[in-house]
């Protein structure tokens, strides 16, 4: 084999290996207890693939495996560090981080989510951040408020 073909590999893989940081949102990072344990879950993941990624003999295959877990831990591990555990709202008055809202559109569609942190949210399994747009304009609102959004109106029909 080629040294001018060993050098190649490497510098592709040197380029393969070099991923970007993952973003870290300038919000605080409120969580609930259950993203709480999600980050210290995931973290253990990341921590896993790393070791199995350290045990690869291939210096360059090590390399590829080791960039995304290496990346993830040092996100996780910043996250987990800033976390503010915000516990459960004791009230169903106002929307709270915390609350479920079920609120309905002008289209006659009614949806309900959980808000929750940003790590946290999935608006596919009902949670959705604190910070995006629809639960900015719920966050102090009460039974029957009227929002605007995009020029659609929602109605808070139900808060838990």
């Amino acid at each position: 084999m080629s040294v001018a073909f060993m050098k190649e590999e490497s510098a592709e893989t040197a380029a393969e290996t070099l991923l970007p940081e993952r973003p870290i949102s300038p919000h605080p990072n409120l969580v609930t207890e259950t993203g709480l344990k999600a980050l210290e879950t995931q973290l253990a993941e990341a921590r896993t693939a790393f070791e199995l990624a350290n045990a690869i003999e291939d210096i360059n295959e090590k390399r590829r495996q080791l960039a995304g877990p290496s990346r993830d831990i040092r996100y996780i591990v910043e996250r987990l560090r800033t976390a503010q555990v915000m516990t459960d709202p004791v009230s169903t008055e106002t929307v709270a981080f915390g609350s479920k809202v079920k609120f309905s559109r002008d289209d006659g569609r009614v949806q309900a989510y959980r808000i929750v942190g940003e790590d946290e949210a999935d608006p596919k399994a009902g949670t959705i951040s604190y910070v995006s747009p629809v639960a900015r304009l719920l966050l102090g609102k009460g039974m029957g408020d009227v929002v605007t959004l995009n020029g659609q109106e929602l109605e808070i029909v139900a808060i838990s």
